[in-house]
C-alpha cells in the first residue's frame, strides 16, 4: 500500500521546523492554522509515527522527527531543482541558505548582496557565518555553510575556488603620521615604525609570512590581533600602523584612517566563492551564488581593488576584519 501523502504535507511540515510554530508556519504558507494542522496530523498518519511533541507554548520535533526532517528537505529540494527549468518556484518557496563568509567582506560586501536576494526572494531565509578563512573551510567542506566566500582554499583538493577579484595589501595609518605623506611605501619602510599585526591564527597571517619570507621587520610589532577589526581601532587610537587588505579600509572619506599602497614585493590576495567540489547547490543557495556575481560586476569597477580610491564607491562604513 503506498503512503498517503502530498507535496503539501511536505511543504507545511518544513514551514513548522523551521519557524518553531505552527500559527508562522500557516501565515508563511499562506493556510489557515487548522488547515496546516490537518496537513501535520495526515503526514503523521501516513508516515505511522509522531513528528511534533506540542504544548500549548512550544512545538519540538521527536526524535523521529529530527531524523526524517533532513530527509523531507532534501525531497523538497530535489524537486525544486527540477521545476526551476519549467517555471520560477523560487519566489514562493520557504527555505533557507547558509554562508560562511571571512569577516572583512561579510561586512564591506555581502550586505548589498542580502539585501537584493531579500527583495527577490522574501521568504527565504539567509543565515551568515561570518568566520575566519580556516573555519569558512571547514564550513564548506562540512556542509554546514553552503558555500563560502574568502581568500583561502583554491590548493585544497575536495575545494572549487572560484575567483570573484583580486585586492592588494596596504599600509593603514592615521592622516597625520609621516607614512600617509608618501605615494607608495615599502614593507620595510613600513617596519620602520611600531606596527600591528594579526596573529597566527588568521588567514592573513599565513599569507603574508608567506610572500614577505625575505622582509625581516626590525622589531615585533607593539600587539598582536586576531581581526582586522581590531587592528585598525588600534591604529586609529595611534597605536601604530598596520599591513591591512584595501577591501578593509574605511572609505576616503574617513577623518582619521587612511591608506597607502604597499611596494616591494607588492602582496595581494584573491577573494572567491569556495564550494565543496561534487556538491550541488541547492536552488535557493543557486540564486544566492547568482546574486553575488550579479552584485560583485555592478559594485566592484576594478578586479584588482587598490586602497581606499576603489572601495570608497561602494562602502561607507568603517568596520572590517579578518
Amino acid at each position: 500500500m503506498g503512503v498517503n501523502f502530498d507535496l503539501n504535507d511536505l511543504q507545511a511540515f518544513r514551514a513548522v521546523v523551521e519557524l518553531g510554530s505552527f500559527r508562522k508556519a500557516a501565515e508563511a504558507v499562506s493556510i489557515s492554522q487548522p488547515a496546516l494542522s490537518r496537513r501535520i496530523d495526515k503526514l503523521e498518519e501516513a508516515l505511522g509515527v509522531r513528528l511534533f511533541e506540542r504544548t500549548t507554548r512550544s512545538v519540538t520535533l521527536t526524535t523521529v522527527g529530527r531524523v526524517f526532517a533532513p530527509s523531507a528537505e532534501q525531497l523538497l529540494d530535489d524537486l525544486d531543482v527540477a521545476l526551476l527549468g519549467i517555471r520560477d518556484v523560487s519566489s514562493s518557496r520557504l527555505g533557507h541558505v547558509t554562508i560562511a563568509c571571512v569577516p572583512s567582506v561579510a561586512y564591506y560586501f555581502l550586505p548589498s548582496v542580502i539585501a537584493s536576494y531579500h527583495r527577490r526572494f522574501p521568504r527565504i531565509r539567509v543565515k551568515l557565518l561570518d568566520s575566519s578563512a580556516n573555519e569558512v573551510l571547514g564550513a564548506v567542506i562540512s556542509g554546514e555553510a553552503d558555500f563560502g566566500v574568502s581568500f583561502m582554499g583554491s590548493q585544497e583538493s575536495e575545494i572549487e575556488f572560484k575567483v570573484l577579484l583580486q585586492e592588494r595589501f596596504v599600509a593603514a595609518c592615521r592622516r597625520d603620521h609621516p607614512l600617509a605623506r608618501k605615494k607608495r611605501v615599502t614593507w620595510n619602510e613600513l617596519y620602520e615604525h611600531d606596527y600591528v599585526s594579526v596573529d597566527k591564527t588568521s588567514g592573513n597571517r599565513l599569507l603574508l609570512d608567506q610572500a614577505l619570507s625575505t622582509v625581516a621587520p626590525r622589531a615585533p610589532s607593539v600587539c598582536e590581533t586576531r581581526h582586522v577589526t581590531t587592528m585598525l581601532g588600534l591604529i586609529e587610537a595611534g597605536l601604530g600602523v598596520a599591513a591591512v587588505p584595501s577591501m578593509a579600509m574605511p572609505g576616503h572619506d574617513h577623518p582619521i584612517l587612511t591608506s597607502v599602497p604597499l611596494v616591494e614585493p607588492v602582496v595581494k590576495r584573491r577573494v572567491g566563492i569556495v564550494r565543496r567540489r561534487g556538491r550541488p547547490l541547492t536552488p535557493a543557495a543557486q540564486e544566492f551564488h547568482r546574486t553575488i556575481i550579479e552584485t560583485k560586476r555592478a559594485s566592484v569597477p576594478s578586479s584588482d581593488a587598490v586602497g581606499n580610491n576603489v572601495t570608497a564607491s561602494v562602502k561607507t562604513r568603517r568596520k572590517t576584519a579578518s
